[in-house]
């Protein structure tokens, strides 16, 4: 009897361990995640990782000597100090007037706010030549604005004043249109709470709101860094593109490509791509450690 019951005791113990030793693979959420993964990174690299990769390959054609000398003359780092400069002011004065801008869209109504909502928008559509051609026929001497200004000694257009006031007109849309949907989910009770226990208007903003904008500010700040580091159309009418003065970094990329100097040009553009990573990639770690802390700060709480 007890012959006859061990095989089907030892398939029992069998079908009984069979699931553990094979288990089945989850399935997952997304079908053909292989496929589109496959095809992602192919679009990625044929848009982005090819041509920066090209820009790395042409610049390694010149020496050593040759690619120090390209990218360290004087005229070269004057337009650095000058784009990446004013590319920091501007994307800092975004940040400021475009969350007091989007606060003022987000917790007020008042006549023409959705005028004012479109126009913020402006820069997006308007062509970057007409921009440029537009802010310097306001702020030449003769403008509506710059004859306004030169009474006072303050020349805005051919200086890098006017550098500044270009960047800052096409970024800040980046900053208003990051921060005004946090703003929105933002629920004022927040706000009436801290009223409540005492807090006064600079404690609730300090203490609630600023903490809960933090990371969508830096994004906004981050990508209007981003866009005015490489803006060109802009920037070369107002800016006058004096030598030494108010040179921008890809305006010398052009002259060096007018020239032929194409390795010249990469060596440029492999710095100015370079020195553009290492910033957007701090940022985006404050913005990383900024969002980390505020979690950690609200589990203490809890």
């Amino acid at each position: 009897m007890s012959a006859v019951l061990a095989p089907s005791s030892a398939a029992s113990a069998v079908a009984v361990t069979r699931p553990d030793a094979s288990p089945r693979k989850p399935r997952r959420v997304l079908p053909g995640f292989g496929l589109s993964l496959g095809v992602t990174i192919a679009y990625l690299s044929l848009l982005v990782l090819i041509p920066l990769s090209a820009v790395f390959l042409k610049s390694s054609t010149l020496g050593i000597d040759a690619f120090w000398s390209a990218v360290t003359s004087p005229r070269v780092l004057a337009s650095y100090r000058l784009s990446f400069g004013m590319s920091l002011l501007a994307a800092l004065l975004n940040s400021v007037f475009g969350l007091l801008l989007a606060w003022s869209l987000v917790r007020y109504s008042f006549p023409g706010r959705k005028l004012v909502d479109a126009l913020i928008d402006l820069p997006f559509a308007l062509p970057t030549a007409v921009a440029g051609i537009a802010l310097t026929a306001l702020y030449a001497k003769n403008g509506w604005l710059g004859s306004l200004l030169e009474p006072l000694g303050v020349k805005v257009a051919f200086t890098p004043l006017g550098v500044l006031v270009a960047l800052t007109f096409i970024g800040l849309p980046f900053v208003v249109r990051t921060v005004q949907p946090v703003l929105e989910d933002l629920d004022t009770e927040l706000e009436e709470a801290a009223a409540s226990l005492g807090a006064h208007r600079w404690q609730t903003v300090r203490h609630v709101v600023l903490p809960i904008l933090t990371p969508a500010l830096l994004t906004g700040f981050a990508l209007a860094f981003a866009r005015a580091v490489g803006e060109y159309g802009s920037v070369i009418f107002i800016a006058g593109n004096l030598p030494m003065v108010s040179e921008i970094t890809p305006l010398m990329i052009i002259t060096k490509l007018e020239q032929y100097d194409y390795a010249g040009a990469t060596a440029i553009a492999a710095v100015m791509l370079v020195i553009s990573f290492v910033l957007l990639l701090g940022i985006n770690g404050l913005q990383a450690w900024s969002a980390r802390s505020r979690g950690v700060g609200a589990g203490t709480k809890r």
